[in-house]
């Protein structure tokens, strides 16, 4: 079918190729369904038009595979064909027939309708080539024109201006043409949105093909200039843009007065300083300057003295980066030497800078000055090297222990507190001295997947690139110097086996060996760069400021005792099966009951529900198995993550366990148990105390007798570490969950559900929620009033995971007297 050239209506325009454009702004000849390469990490994201796959195979209508827009409501499937990634999946993918006329499925072609100039003067100027089912080919010149041409070079990047051209197809090695004709309005994001017609043989006019010449317009002093690769918005890789295309600046004669220039054309202030040896990463494309000279004076990049566009000898293992930190009290510089890295120690204090007097200063107090500065170490210099001082002298008398991540952590004076002269001045000269195996002189750090930004997992950029750390060897030490390079000056605690979430990319370094005392995380890490023999289940965590908690996670001590169902206020919540991660200490009422003795000591049997401080609640099916022996059993509390102890993770044993009296092993009617608790030295709770209540540990509401849980979607949940659909969860999960009417549950189930049982499932087609072997026992819980009330313990039901088949739980409120009596005895 062939759309008119010139034709504006929307009716023209061939829905099949309606792509939505991804021009990257920040690459120098994009692709531009960046959209679609660029999707992993983003699931269901992907909205284009791409419907081919790597292998050429043009997708099926999503409506041709039974039950799959069913299975993902919501997630851009219909009556398309177009490539999508409702999974999740690494990037947009599609059914297609395979050879033998079976139904596939393959990731897609995300070239599809890219662009590139051929046989010009530079890759701004030649024919235009389209890439379309796997190959290139070009388009007729028959009423090619400016309007066409526009729409090529804002394809290939921002700020062209455009002019058509032809060139002949006999001087052209390539045979493939895709297009008679094409008619863009000019206002198009990419050449896949013009009317177009086909080409079916034939010749074109004239026997010549499309060209386009894209001149860039740009200010002549004041080149485009960005930050990349950096963990802050204020530092990384230096990248300009000529020609059409971003490229980096080679490190050869690269100083502080490089990047005071490019701070301020960025419009940053603070410390400027200089970066070499690809800190911040590789970059990609071209080197474009190389021998940059600039004063500090300069506004912009392109006023500096420097080789030709271009020119140069480097690699990307030579690209350039700044950094332009912010001006805060106590930032630190060194003034008056050859370079950033020597001078005379002025700290910053309300808007000026000052020095610092030598009274008490040690080897100890220039290490953490280096450090602050991003140097690996250093030491002390005679003042008179570096010229006359001016201005206050601020800080006397300081002392650092060396753990500290800048100078004003430090003990010392009050700010302009001194009996100094400037004679005695610090002075320091700091090593430029880099490590081995690749590794920068300082690591940017980040933490990724906590519940705040103190903790998470340890997250590390190497050549551009953010990787994990294996967690072999991993300690508090570690933790410590990981803390304090990000600015933290509390306790560390070292967490391991992805305990904040496996990660994704490459595991960088494996083995790292801190003391404590170090840096950067750089100078603890002493294999090679990606050398490690570790999987993602093994990624390396930490938490900074350990024990200090925000307000809104605490519980008063004082009230501790006498309230039930109150959860930490977190300012965010995540939502067993169809479960995640819940937040640690969100469910301080979960418990665990677990085997005692060797060889089976710790083994998950039930999880539970803390009611009283002496008494918890759980399932009289889980001592089926193991016996109602009390010293069979202990119960867990306080505990988030199996394999790692927390802070108020504690272990109690059973005093006295009791079973419904009309419970049957053959029967799952009176499905409930109760079990005492010790106090600490073995003996049973007396005075009404056993477990230490606190913000993480505190027992569950019980409802009134009678009472019936609410039917409201968003206010109910389950937890524990059971079935999460691949293996047993080593982390506390959580999954709201509907408790389901009668007449649903009797539908599934029959005359086997009596008045002391409730069902909850969801109610939502095609999710799976429930709880599987791990949790059995353990609570159902509702909110109510503000507070939580355990409405359930999980009892039985048909299978794990199968569709719509929801669990069955012991209706609490049905035994409420039973309760009263035993715990009150």
């Amino acid at each position: 079918m062939e759309a008119s050239a010139r034709s504006r209506s929307p009716a023209c325009l061939p829905l099949l190729f309606l792509l939505l454009l991804c021009v990257s702004r920040t690459s120098a000849f994009p692709n531009p369904f960046s959209e679609c390469t660029q999707s992993r990490g983003r699931g269901a994201s992907y909205r284009g038009s791409v419907d081919v796959t790597e292998s050429g195979a043009r997708c099926m209508n999503w409506t041709d595979v039974s039950g799959v827009t069913a299975r993902y409501p919501g997630k851009g499937l219909g009556e398309h064909n177009f490539c999508r990634n409702p999974d999740a999946r690494i990037r947009p993918w599609c059914f297609f027939h395979n050879a033998r006329g079976r139904v596939d499925w393959g990731y897609c072609d995300c070239k599809q309708g890219s662009v590139r100039l051929q046989g010009g003067r530079s890759k701004l100027d030649g024919t235009v080539e389209v890439y379309m089912n796997g190959a290139w080919g070009t388009i007729c010149s028959n009423d090619w024109d400016d309007r066409d041409a526009h729409v090529v070079c804002q394809q290939l990047g921002p700020g062209y201006k455009a002019r058509a051209r032809v060139s002949s197809l006999s001087r052209l090695p390539l045979a493939v043409v895709h297009w008679r004709t094409i008619g863009c309005s000019g206002d198009e994001a990419d050449l896949l949105q013009c009317p177009r017609s086909v080409w079916n043989g034939g010749e074109c006019a004239n026997r010549q093909a499309a060209a386009v010449t894209c001149t860039p317009v740009e200010a002549a002093s004041f080149v485009p200039v960005r930050l990349s690769g950096g963990p802050t918005a204020y530092e990384g890789r230096v990248e300009v843009y000529h020609a059409g295309q971003w490229g980096t600046v080679c490190d050869d004669q690269w100083d502080n007065n490089d990047a005071e220039v490019v701070c301020r054309q960025l419009g940053l202030g603070g410390t400027a300083k200089a970066w070499v040896g690809a800190y911040f990463g590789a970059g990609v494309g071209r080197v474009l300057l190389d021998e940059v000279s600039c004063t500090g004076n300069e506004l912009s990049i392109e006023q500096c003295p420097k080789t030709a566009w271009g020119e140069h000898n480097c690699d990307h293992t030579e690209d350039a980066g700044v950094s332009c930190t912010p001006l805060t009290d106590g930032s630190v510089r060194l003034v008056g030497g050859a370079g950033g890295f020597e001078g005379r120690l002025e700290v910053h204090y309300q808007g000026r800078w000052g020095t610092v007097c030598d009274d008490g200063w040690t080897s100890t107090n220039t290490q953490v000055v280096c450090r602050q500065l991003g140097y690996r170490s250093g030491q002390s210099a005679n003042p008179e090297r570096f010229g006359m001082p001016s201005g206050p002298i601020l800080l006397d008398d300081v002392s650092c222990t060396g753990k500290e991540p800048a100078l004003a952590h430090c003990a010392k004076r009050e700010w302009l507190r001194h009996d100094c002269k400037h004679t005695e001045d610090v002075a320091v000269v700091c090593s430029t001295q880099r490590t081995g195996h690749g590794v920068p002189t300082s690591i940017p750090v980040r933490l990724v997947g906590g519940e705040n930004e103190r903790e998470g997992r340890v997250e590390i950029l190497v050549s551009g690139q953010w990787g994990t750390i294996c967690d072999d060897g991993w300690t508090d030490e570690d933790a410590e110097v990981v803390c304090r390079q990000l600015g933290y000056s509390g306790v560390a605690k070292a967490r391991v086996m992805a305990y904040f979430g496996e990660g994704h990319g490459p595991i960088h370094v494996d083995n790292v060996k801190c003391t404590g005392a170090e840096r950067s995380l750089a100078d603890c890490i002493k294999q090679p760069i990606g050398s490690h023999d570790c999987r993602h289940s093994e990624d390396a965590g930490v938490i900074c400021n350990y024990g200090q908690r925000d307000n809104s996670t605490r519980v008063k001590a004082d009230v501790t005792s006498s309230v039930c169902g109150l959860r930490p206020a977190h300012t965010r919540r995540k939502r067993i099966i169809g479960g995640q991660n819940s937040l640690r200490g969100g469910w301080p009422w979960q418990v665990a009951v677990r085997l005692r003795g060797s060889p089976s000591d710790g083994r998950l049997v039930c999880g539970a529900t803390l009611i009283s401080s002496c008494w918890v609640l759980t399932s009289a099916h889980c001592f089926k198995r193991y016996g109602n022996s009390t010293v069979t059993y202990k119960v867990r509390v306080g505990d988030y993550h199996t394999l790692v102890p927390e802070e108020h993770e504690d272990e109690y044993g059973v005093d006295r366990l009791v079973l419904h009296p009309r419970y049957h092993p053959q029967s799952n009617d009176y499905d409930l148990a109760l079990a005492r608790l010790t106090q600490h030295g073995g003996h049973g709770g007396h005075g009404g105390e056993c477990v230490r209540q606190n913000h993480a540990v505190l027992p569950a509401c019980l409802p009134e007798w009678k009472e019936r849980a609410p039917k409201d979607l968003t206010k109910c949940y389950i937890t524990g570490w059971g079935d999460t659909g691949r293996a047993y969860s080593k982390t506390l999960q959580q999954a709201a969950i509907t408790v389901l009417g009668k007449r649903h549950c009797e539908r599934h189930y029959g005359n086997r559900l009596t008045s002391r049982m409730l069902c909850a499932g969801s109610a939502l087609s095609g999710r799976h929620v429930d709880s599987c072997r791990g949790d059995s026992g353990g609570p159902l819980v509702c909110e109510r009033g503000g507070s939580w009330t355990v409405y359930g313990v999980t009892s039985w039901g048909h299978a794990c995971r199968l569709q719509d088949s929801p669990g069955v739980y012991t209706k609490v409120s049905a035994f409420m007297p039973w309760i009263t009596k035993v715990t009150s005895q």
